[in-house]
């Protein structure tokens, strides 16, 4: 799918207007921003016959090599970032995203729904929501990106709080604690890996922001656009320190719980220890008498039966109180 979008008035700039592309129908001569979502390959030879560049490949986006991720080529460049997309669902993924400024156009290659897309066209249709070239329609895109990420930051952020807040409250409830537990750690999963993902894309638009701004001063850019691209990357910066603070905030909580964990295990074993040397002694009055010699005195007592039992009553009692005095119970 090829959806377009071109200036709508010339006497309210910065205002796009979006449509989709029909199979037989050009690219308009005046588009600003060209978005390839899941592009066929007739789709594909349409927008380079358009620029005379070479549209990457799904395969090519999931390269690892910075010089097959950015680099210029035939007056072209390309700059190929990962972007978190389902962030709002259980299993939260890293999508290829590839960013390519020819002329005054900008031509966005995806195969994901990434949210900062949609809502920087809702932005783009309003006046005054974008540029007039592809460079700044590119830095108005890096900025939504931004924006989204920091409020996935700031939502996993509140989340984290309110684990940390059930982690360490008091619970009467043996079993409700236990079942707590697990979902902690599964909450602490899920956020970890949410915000791991979203750190390694901070890094990744680090690494296209870097780039783009070393391109600047060849591509004669404006110095305002300039100063635009270092406060985007002060602020990149700054999720970043944010995201890698959330991340030990959760290893910390991990191991806070894990430790919680083992101290219900400790509690545990140590009741069933304590269990077993309690009625250690009445087992072995009870083992004395259920002996099966002939000599016996107790035998023949008529208060043998009630002496034993009392004994065992009295092993059983005093291990226990002694217990309760060293407050190991």
């Amino acid at each position: 799918m090829i959806i377009v979008h071109e200036p709508q008035d010339s006497v309210t700039p910065g205002m796009l207007g979006r449509r989709v592309l029909a199979d037989h129908e050009p690219i308009p001569a005046d588009a600003l921003w060209i978005d390839l979502v899941r592009p066929t390959q007739d789709e594909d030879r349409k927008t380079e016959r358009f620029l005379g560049i070479e549209v990457p490949t799904r395969e090519d986006q999931q390269d690892i090599e910075p010089s097959e991720l950015l680099y210029a080529e035939h007056g072209a460049r390309y700059l190929t970032t990962r972007l978190l997309t389902r962030a709002d669902e259980d299993e939260p993924e890293l999508a290829g995203i590839t960013f390519i400024l020819k002329n005054n156009a900008l031509v966005t290659v995806r195969y994901a729904d990434p949210r900062a897309f949609a809502m920087f066209a809702q932005k783009a249709a309003r006046p005054y929501g974008c540029g007039r070239s592809g460079e700044e329609v590119l830095g108005g895109l890096v900025e939504t990106i931004m924006d989204r990420a920091a409020d996935i930051l700031q939502l996993a952020g509140e989340r984290i709080d309110a684990l940390s807040r059930s982690v360490f409250r008091r619970e009467q409830d043996p079993g409700a604690r236990n079942a707590e537990y697990q979902d902690t750690l599964r909450a602490l999963g899920h956020w970890g890996d949410l915000i791991s993902k979203q750190r390694e894309s901070l890094v990744s638009i680090e690494r296209t922001l870097l780039f783009l701004s070393a391109s600047y001063r060849s591509n004669k850019v404006a110095l305002e656009l300039r100063d635009q691209m270092r406060t985007t990357l002060r602020d990149l910066q700054s999720l970043e320190e944010h995201a890698t603070f959330q991340a030990n905030k959760i290893q910390f909580l991990l191991d806070a719980t894990l430790g919680l964990v083992n101290l219900e295990q400790n509690n545990i074993i140590k009741l069933f220890s304590v269990m077993a040397v309690v009625f250690m002694p009445p087992t072995l009055i009870a083992s004395i008498y259920g002996m099966n010699f002939r000599h016996m005195p107790e035998l023949e007592s008529s208060f043998g039966y009630p002496l034993a039992l009392v004994l065992m009553v009295v092993a059983a009692v005093a291990p226990y109180f002694f217990f309760r005095w060293k407050r190991w119970l």
